[in-house]
C-alpha cells in the first residue's frame, strides 16, 4: 500500500501556482506533517492526496487505499452522547455487533490515551480530548489513509502535546498519516515533513526536502 505523488503542481485558474515538482511516496505507518505558511496550500494539498480535486500538473496514484478518513481542525460530537459511542457508530455501521464495536472502540480510544473517558459525554470533554477522540473515530472507520487538519491549532500548549502524542500512536496502526500543520511541535511529532515552503517546491527544482527525500523525491 502506498500513495505517489509525481511531479505533481496546483494553482487556480491564472493565479500564482501554490507549489510545483512535489514528488513524494506516502508508505503506512509513516505519519507526514505538511507544513508551510497560510497560503501556501496545505489544505488545497490535502485535497489533492484525498483525491476531491485533481493536480494541474503531475499525478497522484493511490496503491490498495480503499478508504480515507478525514479529522477536521474543530471536533464536532453529540454533546450529550457518551464518548464511546462516537466512535463505536462506524464500527456498527460496517457490521460489527454492538458488544464488539464497544470492544472495539475501548480499544482504539486508549490507543489516542482517552480510554479512561468512554463512559463521558461529549459536552464534558475539553478540547484535547475531544480532538483525540475524533481521532479514535476516524480510526474506526479502519481508514488506509488518515488525514489531520491543523489538530492542535485551538489547544493550549500542554493540551497540544497530548494530541501530538496521540498522532504519534497513529503511526503504530499501520495507516498512512497525513497531517497539516503550523505547531513545530506537532511537525516534530511526525515521522516526515512536506514542507510546501521549501525553494524546491516554489522555484521548480524537482528536489524535495530532506525527510521527505527518504521517501522517493529524485
Amino acid at each position: 500500500m502506498q500513495l505517489r505523488l509525481e511531479d505533481v503542481g496546483h494553482r487556480f485558474g491564472e493565479r500564482p501556482w501554490l507549489f510545483r515538482h512535489v514528488t513524494l511516496t506516502l508508505l503506512p505507518g509513516h505519519s507526514y506533517a505538511l507544513v508551510g505558511p497560510s497560503g501556501s496550500g496545505k489544505t488545497t494539498m490535502l485535497g489533492l492526496i484525498a483525491g476531491f480535486s485533481t493536480p494541474q500538473e503531475g499525478s497522484v496514484s493511490r496503491e490498495g487505499i480503499a478508504r480515507t478518513s478525514w479529522v477536521f481542525q474543530n471536533p464536532h460530537g453529540v454533546p450529550r452522547r457518551q464518548a464511546i459511542d462516537h466512535v463505536a457508530l462506524p464500527l456498527l455501521a460496517a457490521g460489527h455487533t454492538l458488544a464488539a464495536a464497544a470492544a472495539r472502540a475501548e480499544v482504539l480510544m486508549a490507543r489516542v490515551g482517552i480510554g479512561g473517558l468512554a463512559h463521558q459525554e461529549f459536552r464534558a470533554l475539553s478540547g484535547g480530548e475531544a480532538q483525540r477522540l475524533m481521532l479514535a473515530r476516524a480510526l474506526a472507520a479502519a481508514p488506509a489513509l488518515l488525514l489531520i487538519d491543523e489538530p492542535t491549532a485551538q489547544l493550549d500548549q500542554a493540551t497540544a502535546g497530548e494530541v501530538d502524542a496521540a498522532v504519534q500512536a497513529l503511526t503504530e496502526e499501520g495507516v498512512i498519516v497525513v497531517v497539516a500543520t503550523h505547531d513545530a511541535r506537532t511537525r516534530d511529532a511526525c515521522t516526515d515533513i512536506l514542507d510546501l515552503a521549501t525553494p524546491a517546491y516554489r522555484a521548480g527544482s524537482a528536489s524535495g526536502p530532506e525527510r521527505a527525500d527518504a521517501h522517493g523525491a529524485p
